[in-house]
């Protein structure tokens, strides 16, 4: 037991001598970090330069700006970074900038898009009548914005033209509001169309009256309809022109339906054709091949190339059918689907068979117990083991990864 024990601690005292030697960073995939090191890690803004042993106590992209040598920034500079170090965090600094401006200017775009044609009178939304605009150059500046109010301080304004720090929070307000109350997505803030929504109510001007449910669920759905056929026309000439791939996916809701989806997919990108529920009916390489065919028929089979499916033993047999019907036709097997086998079968080999036992066995137990669980993101800063994937065993793999990147916090987690 003496023995055990002196080994034991051996094995402790190399892994703590280990750790002690390896550089503190935080958890970033930032290239900065190969110029510094936490210096305390308690504190991380306090980071110290490999160079020159600077002590940066302002973060990662301060570091960068020392070892850049650009002046100017309210940090000294790195005397002992070469011209390779000065040129990669140069590049670290103006990606950023370029993305910031690149953005800019899509926003810039996407709101010229958005032009609302008024006369001198403007209209009620829904009425006939003309209503005179009692908008006066200083009254965005001067009238609080209050949507409870009177009708005659009922605004809403340009989130851009807003001068006000104090009047453009009261409108994000409102927004959050809504977006709380009705259970919106946070990244729904994100989406181009509602950016131009904003933009055309901003030209409107006040009074805007919201459409009815009515008007969304008819008038105004169908006129959506009719816009996204428009814009499909740009895929259609393009597979005319240059042919295309039809894609075909089964898959099962969480109501246990089976569904069939039909895609198309060209050089302009993928887009959605149709789609069917099969649940009551036999999957059979004939019922395959005639939901396909009549989809080919409405693409137009002069311009389908490939059929493109899963190596299903069904879809096999529905090839057969369609390649003597249409020998100029190619039935081409999933890419996804056949990397999906290859980590089937590695994970059947021994080596990797007894590692993803043994990560199950972690994880279960984990994830069974809530105090256990609740442990476990403690030390791993509410991060997750579980590395969910498009399939089960792209998963597995995945969870292996995220096991080897957390292993010094389950370590300790553990001891």
């Amino acid at each position: 037991m003496a023995n055990v024990d002196q080994d034991s601690n051996l094995d402790g005292a190399t892994e703590g001598s280990s750790n002690a030697n390896a550089p503190l960073k935080r958890n970033s995939d930032d290239p900065g970090w190969n110029c510094g090191t936490l210096c305390d890690p308690l504190n991380k803004d306090a980071i110290k330069c490999k160079l020159c042993g600077f002590i940066c106590k302002a973060g990662i992209t301060r570091l960068k700006y020392h070892v850049s040598g650009l002046k100017g920034n309210g940090v000294a500079i790195c005397k002992n970074a070469s011209k390779e170090d000065k040129a990669v965090c140069v590049a670290l600094l103006e990606n950023p900038k370029e993305d910031k401006i690149a953005k800019r200017k899509r926003e810039e775009e996407m709101r010229a898009e958005v032009e609302i044609e008024v006369e001198d009178n403007e209209f009620y939304a829904g009425s006939k009548k003309k209503r005179r605009s009692n908008l006066r150059p200083l009254d965005k500046f001067t009238n609080p914005i209050n949507p409870e109010g009177p009708f005659l301080n009922m605004r809403q304004q340009n989130l851009l033209d807003a001068l006000s720090k104090e009047r453009t929070h009261s409108v994000h307000q409102f927004c959050a509001r809504w977006m709380y109350e009705s259970g919106v997505p946070f990244h729904s803030i994100d989406n181009d169309a509602f950016e131009k929504f904003v933009e055309a109510v901003g030209q409107y001007g006040r009074g805007y009256c919201p459409p009815s449910q009515y008007l969304l669920r008819e008038p105004l759905l169908k006129e959506e309809v009719e816009r996204t056929k428009g814009l499909l026309k740009k895929q259609e000439e393009e597979s005319a022109c240059n042919g295309c791939s039809v894609m075909i996916d089964g898959w099962t809701d969480r109501k246990r339906r089976s569904i069939m989806n039909f895609c198309v997919n060209s050089k302009e990108g993928t887009t959605f054709h149709s789609s069917i529920e099969c649940s009551t009916d036999s999957h059979t390489g004939q019922f395959i091949f005639d939901y396909v065919d009549k989809c080919i028929e409405d693409v137009g089979a002069q311009n389908v190339i490939q059929v493109v499916t899963d190596n299903a033993a069904n879809n096999l047999a529905a090839a057969k059918l369609l390649i003597e019907k249409r020998p100029n036709m190619f039935w081409t097997s999933c890419a996804a689907y056949t990397i999906d086998l290859m980590l089937e079968a590695i994970g059947k080999e021994g080596k990797f068979k007894e590692w993803i036992a043994k990560a199950k066995n972690l994880t279960i137990f984990i994830y069974a117990h809530h105090w256990t669980l609740a442990l476990m993101r403690k030390f791993t800063k509410c991060k997750d083991i579980v590395r969910p994937g498009v399939t089960r065993f792209a998963t597995t793999f995945l969870t292996l990864q995220s096991l080897m990147e957390k292993q010094e916090k389950l370590k300790t987690y553990v001891y």
